[in-house]
């Protein structure tokens, strides 16, 4: 079970604003966005404390698009600043959305959106190997055409199709951690490191630069809880809960599962790189790393959100 006494960190999956098998238009993320926003009301009116992140992999790779399309006409956006574009478009439809829900319910409080940098180490290896799906997915045989005429790299996604990837490096600090720490501590609603945070590294001469990737945003919630000594971090994905053995007859829900285990299923390619994966790598993280005593990790839907925190669903993991 949860505390309601202490924060935690929620993270949302970018089906969370941008819905499946949906085009994703701003009128569609609206509606996403405030589905979203009653869940998340509901847990605020029961006494939580969420602090809030979200992917942007949808909306970012179609920014990156119109990006592509528009080259000849107006000057290019570099992947770093769509990040930023999508975190505070995003953060702004989600705060909205939760504003006028928890305003209709009578809740005299107001989220907000902290725009956030991420530092990268520009050494990372995976830079120069992109990992990260972005955008939207696409049938086979056009996503060898977009490869041959664009240049892109795609992977193919189990049992959804082929989406394009990007660099994507491993998170090292939140820049604007102690502002983040001083906001949770006075009880302030906060929408942050959206999208994984905007990629940033320190140069030779002491200032922050940009880098063209997209961070998981899964492993940026998992050190936002361990910078804020959160005890539990939440991850709001597709699925109930963890499965082993996905595709296969011998599939199998986790209800509960220890670090050991998630190491050697991840091991054995039990979670791919484009979906589960990055969320167990953060579990393990999170968890791995963490000082406290009775830190956990929940994975689940949101359906099954509110069990879950009652540890009645999803699946808890422990170190």
């Amino acid at each position: 079970m949860i505390p309601k006494d202490r924060p935690f960190v929620i993270a949302l999956g970018g089906n969370a604003i941008s819905p499946a098998h949906a085009e994703g238009n701003i009128p569609q993320q609206i509606e996403a966005a405030r589905a979203t926003a009653v869940w998340l009301a509901d847990l605020i009116a029961a006494g939580y404390r969420p602090v809030i992140t979200h992917g942007n992999g949808p909306q970012v790779g179609n920014v990156l698009r119109r990006v592509e399309l528009s080259v000849h006409e107006v000057y290019p956006l570099p992947l770093d600043i769509c990040v930023a574009d999508t975190q505070s478009g995003m953060g702004y439809v989600i705060t909205r959305c939760l504003n006028n829900e928890l305003r209709r319910r009578g809740v005299s409080r107001v989220a907000c959106t902290l725009v956030t940098c991420v530092e990268v180490d520009p050494a990372d290896p995976a830079l120069a190997r992109p990992s990260k799906p972005i955008g939207r997915v696409y049938p086979r045989q056009q996503a060898v055409e977009l490869m041959n005429r664009y240049g892109w790299h795609m992977v193919e996604i189990a049992g959804a199709g082929w989406r394009r990837v990007v660099p994507s490096p491993r998170p090292r600090a939140i820049v604007e951690i102690d502002v983040i720490r001083r906001m949770v501590a006075a009880g302030e609603l906060l929408v942050t490191c959206g999208g994984g945070g905007i990629a940033v590294m320190c140069g030779a001469d002491g200032d922050w630069h940009g880098v063209e990737a997209v961070i998981d945003k899964d492993l940026t919630a998992a050190v936002l809880g361990r910078e804020l000594a959160t005890t539990h971090l939440v991850i709001v994905t597709a699925e109930p809960k963890v499965f082993v053995d996905y595709d296969r007859p011998t599939r199998r829900g986790l209800d509960r599962a220890r670090v050991a285990d998630l190491r050697r299923w991840l091991a054995e390619g039990q979670f791919p790189a484009g979906s589960m994966g990055p969320k167990i790598e953060a579990a393990i993280d999170f968890l791995g790393n963490h000082p406290a005593a009775g830190a956990r990790v929940v994975i689940c839907d949101n359906e099954t959100l509110p069990a879950a925190l009652d540890g009645r669903a999803g699946t808890w993991i422990e170190p």
